[in-house]
């Protein structure tokens, strides 16, 4: 079972990429290493130099504010954890997990690399077509 998702935005007030991971589960200090990846990738890939830094937020199930401190205490990127609050409402308008999973389900029309492993989050098949076309500088 896939336990994230990870988004791009682009913020166009501000003029700033919005990298976005949303987690099932408790905050591990792993995870904003992996979040920090991200924000670095779109900085590195994405932002021209006149746009604003990219912002990486990361929202998960339940976290420990002393954990989370030491996670980020040596980075230097935008990065926030905050947890997610549903209400019983709330939690029973949402679609079913599996019908969201055949919603974003890739297409026959997809690249045999993204066709890899279709329960990949789109944004890591993204990275990982990015990266195998990095060549070291």
């Amino acid at each position: 079972m896939n336990t994230s998702s990870t988004y791009v935005f682009f913020h166009v007030e501000q003029l700033r990429h919005v990298v976005i991971e949303l987690k099932t589960t408790k905050f591990d200090p792993r995870d904003a290493g992996q979040l920090g990846f991200y924000v670095a990738l779109v900085e590195d890939r994405l932002r021209p130099p006149q746009h604003q830094p990219t912002v990486g937020m990361l929202l998960v199930a339940d976290k420990n504010e002393s954990v989370v401190r030491y996670a980020l205490a040596g980075t230097t990127q935008p990065i926030a954890v905050s947890r997610y609050d549903l209400s019983p409402a709330e939690q029973a308008a949402l679609p079913a997990e599996d019908a969201l999973t055949r919603a974003v389900a890739p297409s026959s029309t997809t690249t045999p690399r993204n066709r890899q492993n279709p329960a990949e989050p789109l944004v890591t098949r993204w990275i990982r077509y990015v990266m195998s076309d990095v060549r070291l500088r």
